[in-house]
């Protein structure tokens, strides 16, 4: 499992997801199928994170959205 972070340089906006397959994933928003980020085409990688269980992805996908997804990637990347 994965959870990822996406940005749009078009909607200057983070997109926070996960998943089992990213490539397949990443595909699916970049071609428009994912109605949530169709509009911010295209999406490029900030993060990706491994964890071990979907339990755990859904778990820390909240907390990154809680947290707010750009207060998030500072304190991860210590910026």
């Amino acid at each position: 499992m994965f959870v990822y972070i996406l940005y749009s340089d078009k909607l200057s906006r983070y997109y926070v997801g996960q998943t089992t397959n990213f490539k397949k994933r990443l595909e699916r928003h970049n071609l428009g199928i994912v109605k949530s980020t169709k509009g911010g085409l295209p999406w490029r990688l900030v993060l990706k994170l491994k964890v071990d269980t979907r339990s755990e992805a859904l778990l820390l996908e909240k907390r990154i959205k809680k947290r707010g997804i750009k207060r998030f990637l500072d304190n991860y990347l210590g910026v």
